[in-house]
């Protein structure tokens, strides 16, 4: 690792999957390592694509945008540095409500005919920069999204719909994506995780690491993984997270 100072190096999370596991509270072990033995060494900063309610619960509480030096909710789209919020975006005013209403239409009548081991409520998240489209439902317990998680890994549900819904709205520009266990995030094209790197891009950094679980073609990290400003890092746990910072800053 360089002797580059704190403020000249940079780490990005995901969070499910990379601090924590799925929809679950980050471990107080890792919190613990991210904040006393990374953050003295680096600039921290996590981008999530649930809103900040969602981070704030399993990141531990509200303070989680004082604990991290940035925090990017919606990939990027509502976006804290220093407490402050810097940056917010709208879908809806984006896309226009008409263009909104069809999609949100058409992803509901696909669900309605889709017979999975169990079906519960909230198929559609609308937040401000995201569609959020939940074929199981996303008031689902851990133990049926685990079920969903495994069903469709074999059956491929969610790259099917993906598949879909790029055939029927080929000119809204919009990108279809699957991130977490269980859905599928729908933005404008650019609205990706790597519209958190406009934040800090332009804050002097001279490495930005970005450490996620889904950066294969098609997960929500895959855009800001390949990207040309960041050193990319796939991690498969929050535990294997930890081992490749401890490599990667000699801890």
């Amino acid at each position: 690792m360089s002797s580059l100072k704190r403020e000249e190096i940079i780490c990005l999370f995901d969070v499910d999957g990379t601090l924590t596991m799925p929809r679950q509270k980050i471990l107080p072990s890792t919190e613990e390592f991210i904040l006393t033995q990374l953050k003295p060494r680096a600039t921290i900063g996590l981008v999530g694509g649930s809103d900040l309610r969602k981070i704030a619960e399993q990141m531990g509480g509200e303070d989680v945008i004082t604990k991290f030096d940035y925090v990017f909710a919606e990939n990027g789209l509502v976006a804290y540095k220093n407490a402050q919020l810097i940056g917010k975006m709208n879908i809806q005013k984006h896309i226009g409500e008409e263009n909104l209403q069809k999609f949100i239409n058409y992803a509901l009548g696909y669900m309605s005919k889709l017979t999975l081991p169990v079906k519960r409520g909230t198929f559609i998240e609308f937040r401000d920069g995201l569609v959020n489209v939940c074929p199981v439902g996303r008031s689902c317990s851990q133990s049926e999204r685990d079920q969903f998680a495994a069903y469709d890994k074999e059956h491929n549900i969610r790259e099917n719909f993906v598949q879909d819904l790029k055939q029927q709205f080929p000119d809204l520009g919009l990108v279809f994506t699957i991130g977490g266990q269980i859905s599928i995030d729908v933005f404008p094209k650019g609205w990706d995780k790597t519209f958190a790197l406009r934040f800090v891009g332009s804050d002097g950094f001279k490495e930005i690491h970005f450490f996620g679980d889904k950066t294969a073609p098609g997960g929500n990290d895959h855009e800001i993984y390949e990207d040309s400003r960041t050193i990319g890092h796939t991690v498969t746990s929050p535990q294997d997270t930890i081992a490749q910072l401890k490599a990667l800053f000699h801890l």
